[in-house]
């Protein structure tokens, strides 16, 4: 499945509203880490039909980043039921990511 690029105005019904977990990317162009993650949170979008995989731009949407007090780059958050469940700040391998839906 692609990446779902969020916006403000799409976030409650694609997260939220989601009968599926949903992993969050927080990421800039500028960010070197973001860059060096982005490529791992594209893989797991391939490989996981069972979740949502969706990115956020926070030069983009500031409301957002705001909304969840991301004040570092790139941050994974997962939500489960419309909770935020876990979060995750930095760049981290693929498994790590991965323990995060668990």
């Amino acid at each position: 499945m692609k990446e779902i690029d969020l916006t403000y105005n799409d976030f409650d019904s694609v997260v939220m509203e989601s009968d599926k977990p949903v992993l969050v990317d927080f990421w800039a162009t500028w960010c070197g880490p973001c860059r060096m993650l982005g490529p791992v949170i594209a893989q797991i979008a391939e490989e996981r039909e069972d979740i949502k995989v969706c990115k956020v731009n926070v030069d983009d949407e500031p409301e957002l980043a705001r909304m969840f007090n991301v004040m570092n780059i790139p941050t994974v958050l997962v939500f489960k039921n419309g909770e935020l469940k876990e979060r995750s700040v930095g760049f981290k391998p693929k498994q790590q990511i991965l323990d995060l839906l668990d």
